[in-house]
């Protein structure tokens, strides 16, 4: 038993160190890429430079901002752990601010800033420009991560979960995704495009940006290289203020019970709300995460949306039009998923009326999952069909196609789910394995679904075509009007289906027990 028990340490070890050394490796390469695109920067134009280090630095303390955030990680610097030593709140916060900026991810940061600042240098900016902006960069980032940790340890730490760090990976993708496929899309060729000028000169003059800018404006010889400075030296001392504040009331407050992250805990039920809703989308999360039938239906989506291309193009439809239709075809089955989502949950509803639980918790709790799932989709799928349609002028029309169509599909299946459920397969069950159906229910559910969002979503569609053709307005139009039709649809679905739910509660326990 011994040997067993030390034969699987050893083991746990051994991976252990081996994600450290591939993690050691991968950051390596990282950094080494990073400064090499940074270095061969040299011989490009001043604004071309100015562009590419504003927005990769401003990323790049953006990520030491929200690491701590989306990284479940104790932090070995953490005040409380030195509140023995007996150390006054000033010394000690000045003390591990300073040691905070000898580690790893500091010393990455610092090579890459140290890369710009020779790119810099080549340019002609003056040393004492470089040096300021450098350590001003990482500065800010080391304060950044240290005021993150401290914020976090506070306020998170009794709720963190592989899931919560999981619902922060997928906010951050639905941001990053979209923003690295625009400016992948945006041809340089030298120059700075059109569309990022206003906004660099914005990011320079903002806490992310400002230290990282300075070098450049000041080699450009911008009006705002003094704003910038200004800038960066007051982020810099704001930080520096809270982080003693924090440590402050980190040794005068007691810290909270450490919770593990092992599979056995709660898993969505510690991330959901302690309501009947959040009970609901808890257990609903875990199915659609895990249930083969939930899964089979959601892994359809994306393949059905891509074969819509084949027929158009086979018809002699550009290729520029027929890659905008896959992304609103994948809105319309995303938001018609849930039809009849109360079927698949027949072995459990049972409790949810039993309980007395209200309809508006039972409706809005099932549509959590999905909701997540179809806006990460989305968030991912619309800027890449766009970029392959080469006009991003018409991002505004297809999203708000895609808000009609899903949010009009989630709201009408708010209202079959309750109204027609049909018998679908059991648990454990092939998911292509379909029961007999008597009746004409499943039919009347996926129609009455499928082509009302079609129907309330056409408007938008055909402010959508318009756009295309030039037309500005139809493009305000159809952005606004389907986020408007799709977001009153939503409610008004969802208010329809709880009272359908709370008035047929008897026939939907008679479903349950037949099916």
């Amino acid at each position: 038993m011994r040997l067993a028990l030390v034969a699987g340490a050893l083991r746990g070890d051994g991976r252990h160190v081996t994600r450290m050394i591939l993690g050691s490796v991968l950051l390596v390469a990282a950094v080494a890429a990073a400064c090499w695109a940074l270095l061969t920067l040299a011989d490009a134009r001043a604004a071309v430079v100015l562009a590419v280090t504003v927005l990769g630095g401003a990323g790049l303390t953006l990520g030491f901002a929200l690491a701590p955030v989306v990284a479940a990680v104790s932090d070995p610097l953490d005040p409380r752990r030195f509140a023995v030593l007996g150390l006054a709140p000033a010394p000690l916060a000045a003390t591990l601010a300073v040691a905070g900026l000898v580690s790893v991810p500091i010393a990455a940061l610092t090579t890459m800033a140290v890369a710009a600042g020779i790119t810099w240098g080549e340019l002609g900016a003056a040393w004492w420009a470089i040096a300021l902006g450098v350590i001003l960069a990482v500065v800010t980032c080391g304060l950044l991560a240290r005021v993150g940790m401290a914020v976090t340890s506070l306020f998170l730490r009794e709720r963190r979960s592989r899931e919560l760090t999981g619902l922060f990976i997928l906010a951050v993708l639905v941001v990053v995704v979209p923003v690295g496929v625009f400016l992948a899309s945006l041809e340089w060729r030298g120059t700075v495009p059109s569309q990022l000028s206003e906004a660099i000169e914005i990011l320079a003059l903002t806490p992310l940006g400002a230290a990282w800018a300075f070098p450049g404006l000041v080699v450009t010889g911008a009006e705002s290289a003094p704003l910038s400075f200004l800038v960066a030296i007051l982020t810099v001392a704001a930080l520096t203020g809270l982080w003693f504040g924090l440590v402050r009331m980190l040794l005068t407050t007691s810290e909270r019970p450490l919770t593990g992250r092992e599979r056995g805990g709660l898993g969505w039920f510690a991330v959901a709300p302690g309501t009947p809703g959040g009970a609901i989308a808890a257990r609903s999360l875990l199915y659609w995460l895990t249930d083969r039938r939930y899964l089979v239906n959601v892994l359809v989506i994306p393949v059905a949306a891509v074969l819509t291309i084949v027929p158009l193009l086979v018809a002699g439809v550009p290729l520029e039009i027929a890659v905008l239709v896959p992304v609103p075809v994948a809105a319309l089955f995303s938001g018609w998923l849930p039809h009849n989502d109360l079927a698949y949950d027949s072995t459990a509803v049972w409790m949810h009326i039993g309980s007395g639980v209200r309809g508006a918790s039972d409706r809005i709790g099932r549509l959590v999952p999905i909701i997540l799932i179809g806006v990460v989709l989305l968030a991912v799928a619309v800027p890449i069909s766009i970029s392959l349609h080469g006009r991003w002028s018409a991002l505004p029309a297809m999203t708000g196609l895609c808000a009609a169509l899903f949010l009009c599909g989630l709201g009408l299946s708010s209202i079959t789910s309750a109204t027609w459920p049909y018998p679908v397969t059991r648990p454990g069950d092939s998911p292509f394995q379909q029961p007999q159906r008597t009746g004409s229910g499943g039919a009347l559910a996926q129609a009455f679904v499928m082509i009302g969002a079609i129907l309330l979503s056409a408007p938008v569609a055909w402010w959508g075509w318009l756009s295309l053709t030039g037309d500005e307005e139809a493009t305000t139009l159809a952005l606004w009007g389907g986020l408007a039709i799709g977001g009153f649809t939503a409610i008004a679905g969802v208010a329809v289906g709880s009272a359908v739910f709370e008035r047929r509660g008897s026939r939907i326990m008679e479903f349950a027990e037949s099916s």
